[in-house]
């Protein structure tokens, strides 16, 4: 197809057509799909300055769009002549110019992507020319606004923007048939892979959920069963991540294709040729057509951890796809002996050259990124360096008698409500946003590479945020491991909005996802590593982050900050 449209995004095939001048733009029918939806917009909302002149047309959907073509080759004066209804209309020119800007900033509402695929061998692009192909659509697309704009406005623009005006996102599809015929994963072969991603930011995106609920619950049955019966492959797209150590294959819906794309912000991406035919080791379908919640199970005969979310309005926000990969990562670390940690983890080098490796353990909101941040803030100049190795989810390994610290994710899901004033604008050039005027909104970062979070840190500190307690000191160290396991198992928080929860809320070691789903696994990880960090000497405490204590949202990561840092500096 050419083109599939949903609710607020069109995903163009350039593949199979791609307009290359202004008067393809006005003839293809993604112009003329786009433009009806318009209308009914306009009808909806009864804009009745515009109407006025849309009505002037027996069928606005057909004749509006032969009066642009007719504006990119001929003058006003001549089109005037042709039909009494031109004339009509061109003598109002005032209110036709505000017509047109209005489907401008309609279209550039709309999330908009581009596919071109490797295999085409179609009327539209070879694989070659992909990133070449987003940049000349946007030309086009500007050219025909402007072409069209100008010659109605009746002389040229005094001041030209080059607003993104083409696509949001643009992916190289090709295939990876990683499993054998035979195999109960064959049906997922059809499907496309994505070999490469262009991001155009600011790249705004919104859902129909701005909160999650709820942890994944661990079946006993492969539930990849129940969605090889009414898979359409063509409506699925699969990225390829590394998550952690591990090579994880995402197969989203198209009508999640933001989440899909966002991915790329968070999770390193794997091209085909570096995963062409292997298995993964982690498999998530999100936006499957099954009914209930989403379930994950451990496929033992191929060792492949797999997770399965519904299509469906209530799992339609980006922390639904990055937990479920967290989950199916975090429980195949136990599994393997390793101790998942919810926390973020920094690697600092202070001006006089010592370096520190510090984790902040906690639930989502309890300030972990937040007093990081205010940390950086706070000591300035002081702190030559600030490497950020996992903000949201990270692994402790023994190695050679040490703990080390790796992380999970190359990037940050940042709570915008949270952070100091300006943050967003420092990273508005590569972050993905989502839902930013709405409560809870976020945007997601890269933060490090890959290389880095794989590195393995030795631990010097690690703490627990605690976001409830107005305490008067804001860092407290445990005396032993039974005082510190107690806080740290509780994983008590004061739910900051993130979730569905409300109030004073614990979860299992702060981590539900994996961890509470395997318990009894976990608790002798604990201990074992809680053992060696106080037989090491390495300073394990509570960091009282205050985030949700009132008056304190702000300034509570502040003084938290303040005293880690003098801490760090001694």
């Amino acid at each position: 197809m050419e083109y599939v449209m949903g609710s607020r995004q069109v995903i163009m095939n350039f593949s199979e057509l791609f307009c290359k001048s202004e008067t393809e733009i006005l003839k293809s029918a993604c112009f003329g799909e786009v433009w009806r939806r318009f209308l009914e917009h306009i009808y909806k909302v009864e804009k009745q300055d515009v109407l006025q002149i849309i009505n002037i047309f027996s069928n606005p959907q057909k004749d509006f769009i032969t009066l642009f073509k007719l504006l990119l080759e001929f003058e006003i004066e001549e089109i005037k002549q042709m039909t009494p209804f031109y004339k009509l209309i061109l003598d109002h020119r005032d209110v036709l110019y505000e017509l047109i800007e209005n489907f401008y900033d309609y279209w550039r509402r709309l999330e908009r992507y581009g596919l071109v695929n490797t295999k085409s061998n179609l009327d539209g692009l070879e694989s070659s020319s992909f990133t070449s192909a987003m940049d000349r659509f946007t030309s086009v697309v500007l050219s025909t606004y402007r072409t069209i704009s100008q010659k109605v406005l009746g002389e040229k623009f005094a001041i030209y923007r080059a607003l993104p005006a083409g696509v949001n996102a643009g992916v190289l599809i090709s295939t990876n048939k990683w499993m054998d015929k035979n195999s109960p994963y064959a049906f997922l072969a059809r499907s496309k892979a994505i070999d490469q991603v262009l991001i155009r930011p600011p790249f705004i995106s919104y859902s129909a959920k701005n909160k999650r609920t709820g942890i994944y619950k661990e079946v006993n049955y492969n539930p990849i069963d129940l969605i090889s019966r009414n898979f359409n492959y063509n409506e699925y797209y699969c990225y390829s991540a590394r998550v952690g150590s591990s090579l994880a294959y995402v197969y989203f819906h198209r009508d999640y294709f933001a989440h899909g794309v966002t991915l790329s912000n968070l999770f390193e991406f794997v091209p085909l040729n570096k995963c062409l035919g292997k298995k993964p080791e982690l498999l998530y379908i999100f936006g499957a057509e099954i009914t209930g919640e989403s379930v994950f199970y451990h496929d033992e005969v191929e060792d492949i951890y797999v997770g399965v979310a519904p299509h469906d309005t209530s799992i339609d926000y980006f922390g639904y796809m990055k937990k479920m990969l967290l989950t199916l990562y975090n429980v195949k670390m136990i599994d393997n002996g390793y101790l998942p940690l919810h926390g973020a983890c920094v690697n600092i080098t202070m001006k006089n050259g010592n370096t520190k490796n510090i984790v902040i353990i906690g639930d989502s909101g309890a300030g972990k990124s937040e007093s990081l941040e205010a940390l950086s803030e706070y000591a300035g100049d002081n702190i030559s360096s600030q490497l950020t190795i996992f903000d949201d989810m990270g692994t402790f390994k023994f190695v050679d008698g040490e703990i080390l610290a790796y992380g999970t994710e190359i990037g940050a899901f940042v709570r915008l409500d949270d952070m100091t004033s300006g943050y967003a604008y420092r990273e508005m050039d590569r972050a993905i946003f989502m839902n930013p005027d709405k409560q809870n909104s976020r945007l997601v970062i890269p933060v490090s590479t890959y290389g880095q979070i794989m590195k393995g840190y030795k631990v010097d500190m690690v703490l627990y945020a605690n976001n409830y307690e107005d305490n008067h000191q804001s860092l407290k160290l445990f005396d032993n491991k039974e005082e510190a396991l107690k806080t740290f198992i509780r994983g008590a928080r004061k739910a900051k909005g993130t979730t569905q929860e409300i109030g004073l809320v614990e979860s299992f070691f702060a981590n539900p996802f994996g961890p509470v789903q395997r318990q009894e696994q976990t608790l002798k990880l604990l201990n074992q590593y809680f053992d060696v960090l106080f037989a090491k000497n390495i300073l394990v405490g509570e960091l009282y982050t205050k985030l949700a204590v009132p008056g304190y949202e702000q300034n509570g990561p502040a003084l938290a900050a303040k005293d880690l840092f003098k801490m760090l500096d001694k």
